[in-house]
């Protein structure tokens, strides 16, 4: 099996020594400081693993399951502790998935799957969610996907990276379809908590016997450089063949990421730091919105969930020759463009970071750099 790199990743492959003076699109909350944790931390730790157990820190899954609503409905054994969102969900689709078996997902969302699946040898299916219809998505459209060979579906909700969020309706009408099939459906989570106007959505793993949540502490926590995040399963044998696949992979979890991400999650702490990075996430994105309605050259749907969203460039250029002009001189700002996401005349705005994103910098030289291209020949083959 040979996993090819995506258009995503090779895009920040290529632009990674770039050093852009200013970010907009950064997708997740404003980073902690180590300093925030030290007065929880104890200097005695050891540092080789938890020693408590291979699925994570006890203390740790059960706040996984509290902030995800399953407490009562899901027990601590259900859930295991891997190496971000990312690593869950591959876990999931390897030990799932294999050549032949076929694979729902949608676009845009999160590629990680269909990257995963094809390099499997599933068949893909995928579920276009259109910008005319909000970037929801057609549960019509999806239950003709799924057919007696699916084997595995996979979303994310809030979506990554429109921002639309499937309500406890829908996934329950999802849920029905994949039990249909005997399907298992993943559903991606690392946005959840950020809604902007409605209630966090019910997480799968409590509606479905075979469904799995995945998600992590990296975009509404920033603390994406701890690479802990979550599996939450009521299999058991798929839990076990987690741990058995992670054994072999990343083998255990990281104690720092696990201790600190306690720390992070305890209700005293998270309950603040969620109020923080909501208050903040909608101040940028009430920013954001205003400054794309005063934009000649772009449109969007407003995100309803998460940091990030997609904009059109309304002129119908390219993405990527737009993204790339815009990170060299004289804008030196960073955004990543739809093409990481199947959308070549969209580029991904997000609301993240703090002040060292330097996002009002950011959208003054996007700005200038959309007036700059509306009256500059093409010349770039667009």
């Amino acid at each position: 099996m040979k996993v090819k790199i995506h258009t995503l990743f090779q895009y920040l492959l290529d632009t990674t020594e770039a050093e852009p003076e200013a970010i907009v699109g950064f997708s997740l909350s404003r980073s902690p400081r180590l300093g925030d944790f030290m007065d929880d931390l104890d200097p005695d730790l050891p540092l080789d693993w938890n020693q408590q157990s291979f699925r994570g820190l006890p203390a740790l899954r059960g706040h996984v399951l509290r902030q995800a609503g399953l407490d009562g409905l899901c027990a601590p054994d259900d859930v295991l502790i891997t190496a971000g969102a990312a690593e869950a969900n591959y876990l999931a689709m390897m030990q799932l998935v294999q050549p032949g078996d076929e694979v729902v997902t949608e676009t845009p969302g999160w590629p990680q799957a269909e990257v995963l699946g094809r390099a499997i040898g599933a068949t893909m299916r995928v579920v276009e969610r259109r910008e005319e219809d909000g970037w929801a998505l057609s549960i019509p459209a999806l239950a003709d996907a799924v057919t007696e060979r699916t084997k595995l579906i996979f979303l994310s909700n809030p979506n990554n990276p429109t921002g639309h969020v499937l309500g406890a309706d829908e996934l329950r009408e999802i849920a029905a379809i994949a039990r249909r099939a005997g399907a298992w459906l993943v559903v991606d989570e690392v946005y959840a908590g950020l809604e902007w106007d409605g209630p966090r959505a019910p997480s799968v793993a409590g509606l479905y016997e075979r469904g799995i949540t995945t998600g992590s502490v990296s975009k509404a926590l920033g603390l994406q450089g701890l690479r802990t995040g979550w599996m939450i399963c009521r299999d058991p044998d798929l839990i076990m063949d987690a741990v058995i696949l992670r054994e072999n992979s990343s083998e255990i979890m990281n104690i720092m990421g696990e201790v600190i991400a306690e720390i992070a999650l305890r209700p005293d702490r998270l309950a603040p730091a969620m109020e923080t990075a909501r208050a903040e996430g909608r101040a940028n994105l009430d920013r954001l919105d205003r400054f794309v309605a005063d934009q000649p050259g772009l449109s969007w749907v407003r995100p309803r969930a998460g940091l990030i969203g997609l904009a059109r460039l309304t002129d119908g250029q390219h993405s990527e020759a737009f993204a790339r002009r815009l990170l060299a001189d004289p804008y030196r700002t960073f955004l990543l463009p739809g093409t990481a996401y199947a959308q070549p005349n969209h580029i991904r705005l997000g609301v993240g970071g703090g002040e060292e994103v330097k996002l009002e910098e950011g959208l003054a030289r996007l700005a200038r750099c959309l007036a700059d291209r509306a009256f500059a020949p093409a010349t770039d083959g667009e």
